[in-house]
């Protein structure tokens, strides 16, 4: 893998992570000022961590590391939509907008898991 793919940055599910990170901070823009410190820190937060996991593992010495970094990202990954789902059943997010961003999450959780599943095969 490491011969064809030069940089994180190479990787479709770290795009996609970065894009989703992005969807959240404008749907954020628009949350109260009373939840700057609450569900906005907390979305943006796991959002970010996501894309940053993934680059983190990648600069790692080994797959097994990697691994670990990219099941972080999992971790991160449910979190965001957790906080999405709240966000929504408490009125922050009455539009549906919550809607595409959910949809991106499970598209990068398969990309995620693919990935895990090949680094492992390459060990």
């Amino acid at each position: 893998m490491a011969a064809t793919i030069k940089s994180y940055r190479d990787l479709i599910v770290w795009q996609a992570a970065v894009d989703l990170a992005v969807g959240c901070y404008e749907l954020t823009t628009d949350f109260p000022k009373s939840e700057l410190f609450g569900a906005t820190s907390q979305i943006r937060r796991a959002s970010t961590s996501i894309a940053a996991n993934i680059a983190e593992g990648f600069g790692r010495e080994g797959a097994a590391q990697f691994i670990q970094f990219l099941r972080i990202s999992q971790g991160s990954l449910k979190e965001l939509e957790t906080h999405l789902i709240i966000a929504t059943r408490v009125g922050l997010i009455r539009d549906g907008s919550e809607a595409a961003l959910l949809s991106t999450c499970d598209e990068i959780g398969r990309m995620l898991r693919s990935l895990i599943r090949t680094v492992g095969e390459d060990q």
